[in-house]
């Protein structure tokens, strides 16, 4: 498959401005992701999609690929379309990597790729097992059921599933916030207004479930680390660079 990657990255942030320039052990948060993602050699492009002009100069400074996009977008799955739009090229997946995951492995965006093996999957994500009690009742935390066939059932902040009986306690697994899609179904979901379901729970990807668009799932032990705040960077850097 011709795969590219896409990373949106804007400055605007209520709780960190600037976040893609903050500085992680010495190289932007926006370089780490950008380095991860040629590292993992998944794609045979890596694009930074951005709607500011300081991400878009420091990208071009350490020589990457970078691309200005509107500043209008509600959400990253627009700003990669748009992105892709401008490439001018045909590919047959786009793998949307936020560009607040700095500690991204390239065995995740492997294990997120690997899911086009299977003919049906047209969108594909990552879930990792929860194994602190706290995070099942966590909110911030978003949990997610899935199917025989490792398709999402469901994504909700709440406990799923409600275990009532109290024995034979299921596996709860957690959503990391990665993306994959076929160029057409990025295309197609763009289109698409905000669900109920969305708005319910602030899920972007409940509004592809409720317009009948199936996301296969695949099982990673890698925790993933996104950044929003500048306590999480704090709170990241003292766990990563203790490794």
């Amino acid at each position: 498959m011709k795969n590219i990657i896409i990373i949106p990255a804007r400055y605007a942030s209520s709780r960190f401005p600037g976040k893609p320039l903050a500085d992680i052990g010495g190289m932007t948060m926006i370089q780490r992701v950008y380095e991860q993602a040629v590292k993992s050699g998944v794609a045979e492009k890596v694009l930074v999609a951005t709607d500011d002009m300081r991400i878009f100069s420091h990208v071009k400074d350490f020589l990457g690929e970078v691309v200005m996009t509107s500043a209008e977008h509600k959400s990253g799955t627009d700003r990669c379309f748009e992105a892709l739009e401008k490439t001018g090229k045909k590919y047959d997946v786009v793998i949307n990597l936020q560009g607040d995951e700095p500690f991204v492995q390239p065995e995740q965006l492997h294990r997120l790729v690997s899911c086009f093996s299977d003919s049906d999957c047209s969108i594909a994500t990552l879930v990792k097992k929860i194994e602190k009690n706290e995070d099942v009742e966590n909110p911030n935390v978003v949990k997610v059921v899935k199917d025989t066939n490792n398709y999402a059932l469901y994504f909700s902040r709440s406990v799923i599933p409600f275990n009532r009986e109290k024995e034979n306690i299921p596996s709860y697994f957690k959503h990391l916030g990665l993306y994959a899609y076929h160029a057409e179904t990025l295309r197609a979901i763009t289109l698409l207004q905000p669900s109920t379901l969305e708005l319910s729970e602030s899920l972007e990807q409940l509004r592809w479930l409720e317009n009948g668009y199936k996301i296969k799932v695949a099982e990673t032990e890698l925790e993933s680390i996104a950044i929003d705040t500048p306590a999480d960077l704090k709170r990241a850097e003292a766990l990563y660079f203790s490794r």
